[in-house]
């Protein structure tokens, strides 16, 4: 008997326009550039006889399959994503695409977060998923609103100090 698990629950299928481009750009990357020089270079290791031994062909199998991998399921989810581009209707509240200050209660540390769709997270940049909790917590939120959000370590409150829209953080 197998254990039946429920599937996970699909990610948000939206995406900054920023996001979509870049998205689209890496598939143009991997179908014309990337995958024929792959291409090549496995024909040459195949050339070279013995495939059973030859580390260069094995790298080069693995490594086009990688890559057809990545271009279909880039090819699909470009297809499902939706764009989400302008300014919402109410701009002093906390939705998709928005820069957003926050403030902890406990020991006051300031964070900066952009809210974006689960394909163009970056935690380096400031990127979090819609689908994260701090981010479902934050929506609808308002500048001086508290709120607060179930963390990995703990529940936390926080206190909206700014929000804003744009590509760029702003200063």
């Amino acid at each position: 008997m197998s254990r039946w698990r429920p599937p996970a629950p699909g990610s948000t299928p939206i995406i900054t326009r920023e996001g979509f481009e870049a998205l689209r750009a890496e598939l143009n990357h991997l179908w014309r550039e990337k995958r024929p020089e792959v291409v090549k270079a496995l024909a040459a290791a195949a050339a070279e006889g013995d495939r059973s031994e030859n580390a260069e062909y094995t790298y080069r199998k693995k490594q086009l399959g990688e890559i057809d991998r990545r271009v279909r399921y880039l090819s699909k989810r470009l297809e499902a994503l939706k764009v989400a581009e302008g300014q919402p209707a109410d701009p002093e509240a906390i939705y998709f695409g928005a820069w957003i200050e926050l403030e902890r209660t406990d020991d006051g540390e300031t964070l900066r977060y952009r809210i974006v769709g689960p394909d163009e997270t970056d935690a380096v940049r400031g990127w979090i998923s819609i689908d994260s909790p701090l981010a479902r917590s934050a929506l609808r939120k308002r500048i001086d609103d508290e709120f607060e959000a179930p963390l990995p370590g703990g529940r936390v409150r926080f206190l909206v100090l700014d929000v804003s829209y744009g590509a760029a953080l702003p200063e």
